[in-house]
């Protein structure tokens, strides 16, 4: 088996050329845009949701100019997000090094946020796509209300596992199905295989938010770019935790539930061990495994190519990585 996962090498010229859209498109007479939106794309990152929207269209044949296009758009989105949330969460360091509102300062990223969002509906409509402007203008809309939903659950120890379930999948997911099916429209895919490519991306998103939030009780600082406990610093009832409280012994569920409730990391090791010990990790990650195997089951509404197996490739890599 080669050391470069397969959907890196299929995707590698496409992703230059969204690289070379996502450049000309930051571009802006106003120097701090440019500079704030200039640091935080320059971050890196995974650069997952755009890899997706080229792989689902490129799986139905599809490699015409709008579909770099729109792979940039969807890491326009979620560069917003990130700005927006660094902001909210107070976070100062996000993959290794300092956020951009630590950096910049909160009015800089929220504002950047917004030109960022306003430039990817730019890019939506140079599609001529009415559709694709509408699918991305309720997933926006989704993203934003999973947003308010996780403000409201912040030190709530009586959120329950559906309550959980419900915000990752407005919050992160929902970006992931919109990245697979904007690639299944632009390519002319059939109302089946647009269908099957959205739940792939949702199964995909809701897989790889779990498995972050199990990596802020069990990964390496160093690895995943930021502090261990951070979830448990913003009060964040993650699904760990929310399994610990309820399957955990008492004397764990209350140590939780106190640290939850505090939003503070103070006890953090006494969580860590609360969590680690009554099985909540690998509780979350057989969670994980199980909407990334729903995620490779909805592909088989595809024709069979490298594309397709690239994907199935990054359901089942997104449960096994370790940032």
């Amino acid at each position: 088996m080669s050391s470069t996962p397969l959907f890196r090498t299929l995707t590698a010229d496409d992703m230059n050329t969204v690289d070379q859209a996502i450049r000309t498109r930051l571009h802006s007479d106003v120097v701090l845009i440019s500079q704030v939106a200039e640091y935080i794309i320059s971050a890196g990152g995974k650069r997952l949701r755009p890899m997706l929207t080229l792989l689902a269209g490129r799986a139905l044949g599809y490699g015409d100019k709008h579909l770099f296009e729109l792979a940039a758009m969807i890491e326009f989105i979620h560069t917003a997000t990130l700005l927006h949330d660094d902001v909210v969460d107070e976070s100062d360091m996000r993959r290794g090094r300092q956020t951009a509102n630590a950096m910049f300062g909160n009015a800089a990223s929220v504002l950047v946020g917004d030109f960022l969002y306003t430039r990817a509906f730019q890019m939506m409509v140079s599609t001529g796509s009415m559709r694709i402007l509408e699918v991305m203008a309720d997933a926006t809309n989704i993203i934003a209300e999973g947003e308010v939903l996780q403000l409201l659950n912040i030190g709530n120890v009586d959120v329950s596992e559906d309550d959980y379930l419900k915000v990752i999948q407005y919050k992160t997911a929902k970006l992931f199905e919109a990245a697979t099916r904007v690639g299944a429209i632009i390519a002319a895919a059939t109302p089946e295989q647009e269908q099957a490519l959205a739940d792939y991306g949702m199964h995909l998103g809701t897989a790889f938010q779990i498995i972050d939030d199990v990596l802020d009780y069990s990964g390496d600082a160093a690895t995943i770019g930021k502090s261990l406990g951070d979830d448990l610093a913003e009060g964040k009832p993650t699904l760990p935790l929310i399994y610990t409280m309820r399957q955990g012994p008492a004397e764990a569920a209350t140590v939780v539930r106190e640290s939850l409730e505090a939003a503070s990391r103070e006890r953090f090791n006494e969580v860590l061990t609360a969590v680690q010990s009554c099985g909540a990790l690998d509780y979350a990650r057989a969670e994980a495994e199980k909407a990334a195997e729903r995620a490779v089951a909805a592909l088989a509404a595809l024709p069979d190519s490298e594309h397709k197996a690239a994907m199935a490739e990054i359901a089942r890599l997104s449960v096994a990585r370790n940032a």
